[in-house]
């Protein structure tokens, strides 16, 4: 029997979502409480690895196991079990066939960010913040150009381990709210540190560093040593996770674009 479950978290205590010697991970501390359930080992496989500091308001993850149970027992029984920064939100019983990480078709990424001359204080963890003005109209005419099919290179880290740099970028929105820039990044995978490098090149256009062109130069040159330092993960949050209608889900996308801080 195979369990698709969706979950949230807070990704501030955490090594990240992968299980790491030494270290603590959403994925040890998932495992742990759903094995409790089960009487016995589960291991869960999920459909993105976020990186440490980096939180999830829908995160979808899939075990199996020939251990019948309600599905509310994996969601109720095993909140119970976990700490206070994760929660099971659904559970939904699927075909064999199903894999939480290839057949996903999109991810979507949302972040956070405060502009203003004061750090955050009752935020401080759960969004990004930089201490100067951003221009919207720039960042927004620079996120077009990296709209399509493209090489990203430029954004990947050097531990990325994907065996190539190609990604299909759908989706790259900026809205203002007051003080707060909000960024989503849809694609039907992301390379590892992909979203904060794209998001510190955005941030050096709208500060007036660089024109919007620059991000294209970048693409082209798929140098990431002339690209911007990687961002802060404090205001990065996975936020959905799309599935083809045949494996009769529940949608797992959450788009709340400020009541989450």
């Amino acid at each position: 029997m195979k369990i698709v479950l969706a979950l949230e978290y807070d990704g501030r205590g955490y090594c990240g979502w992968q299980k790491q010697p030494g270290c603590l991970s959403v994925q040890s501390r998932l495992e742990s409480a759903l094995s409790g359930i089960a009487g016995r080992q589960i291991q869960v496989v999920a459909a993105g690895r976020t990186d440490a500091g980096v939180h999830a308001l829908c995160q979808v993850v899939h075990l199996e196991t020939c251990v019948r149970r309600p599905l509310n027992a994996w969601i109720r029984g095993t909140n119970a079990l976990l700490p206070g920064d994760i929660s099971i939100l659904e559970a939904s019983e699927v075909s064999d066939d199903f894999h939480a990480r290839f057949s996903a078709t999109e991810r979507t990424y949302l972040y956070y960010l405060l502009s203003r001359p004061a750090r955050p204080g009752i935020h401080y963890g759960k969004i990004g913040w930089v201490h100067y003005p951003l221009d919207l109209e720039k960042m927004q005419m620079a996120a077009k150009l990296l709209i399509g099919k493209h090489d990203f290179s430029a954004f990947r880290s050097s531990e990325c381990q994907s065996r190539t740099a190609i990604r299909q970028l759908t989706r790259l929105n900026i809205s203002q709210h007051q003080q707060i820039f909000v960024f989503e990044f849809c694609a039907n995978a992301f390379l590892h540190h992909m979203v904060r490098n794209i998001l510190g090149g955005l941030v050096y256009v709208g500060r007036g560093k660089y024109p919007p062109e620059w991000m294209r130069i970048l693409l082209e040159k798929r140098d990431r040593t002339l690209a911007a330092p990687t961002f802060s993960p404090d205001g990065l949050y996975l936020s959905g996770v799309r599935y083809d209608a045949r494996w009769n889900l529940p949608v797992f996308n959450v788009n709340r674009p400020l009541d989450i801080i």
